[in-house]
């Protein structure tokens, strides 16, 4: 095939120019509808990218209203304990101090006006019949078994409920310090079985000589 050079034209006329700005727009149509398509097919996955990342939100913050319920139930359920805790027990053993050793009575008096010789003979009364009253219900025994007034090591791990430290408390566990009181804890207790309409509140009824 061959090409007549004399055919390609020489000048550039008003048709050329048209041809060549319709060929022009044309091409920028083309690729502004090509740059329209990308722009669509980004902007899809990055939707749907958003509505991944609500839903975890949501169940993070449902996590943490339910940790917070459930603490605040054990802390209604720890101070319903001790608002319904049985003192039936201690208001007995109170009521058994009262009429054995008149303890009661001996606490609520004003000892300003007594000498010294009549709360010692007072106390005497109170000594025996709380002796009687902890022989007869309560079993006790120490808690530290070595002598008072000694040297002792409270080693590491102790019990701070069974052993009190006093004085200048620095430093860690093991401690060296003197023995000031041995410590009582009861082993056991043993007092009569309240009646079913028993009314522990009343530790000592009034008394009305006939």
């Amino acid at each position: 095939m061959t090409f007549d050079l004399q055919m390609i034209p020489q000048t550039f006329d008003m048709l050329h120019a048209g041809l060549a700005a319709s060929s022009v727009l044309l091409l920028l149509v083309a690729v502004s509808r090509k740059s329209k398509v990308i722009e669509k097919v980004v902007e899809k996955p990055v939707e749907k990218i958003v509505e991944v990342e609500k839903p975890v939100e949501k169940i993070v913050e449902v996590e943490k209203i339910v940790e917070v319920e459930k603490v605040i139930e054990k802390v209604v359920e720890v101070e319903s304990k001790l608002a319904t805790a049985n003192t039936d027990s201690a208001m007995q053993l109170l009521s058994i101090m009262q009429q054995e050793a008149r303890l009661i009575d001996f606490l609520k008096e004003d000892l300003t006006s007594f000498s010294d010789e009549e709360v010692g003979a007072a106390a005497r009364v109170i000594h025996t019949g709380g002796q009687k009253v902890l022989a007869d219900y309560v079993t006790l025994e120490h808690i530290r078994n070595e002598e008072e007034e000694t040297r002792i090591t409270v080693e590491e791990g102790f019990n701070p409920q069974q052993v009190r430290l006093t004085g200048n408390v620095t430093g860690q566990a093991p401690f060296n310090g003197t023995l000031v009181h041995k410590g009582w804890k009861a082993t056991d207790m043993k007092l009569p079985k309240l009646a079913e309409n028993y009314d522990a509140s009343v530790i000592a009824p009034a008394e009305v000589e006939l």
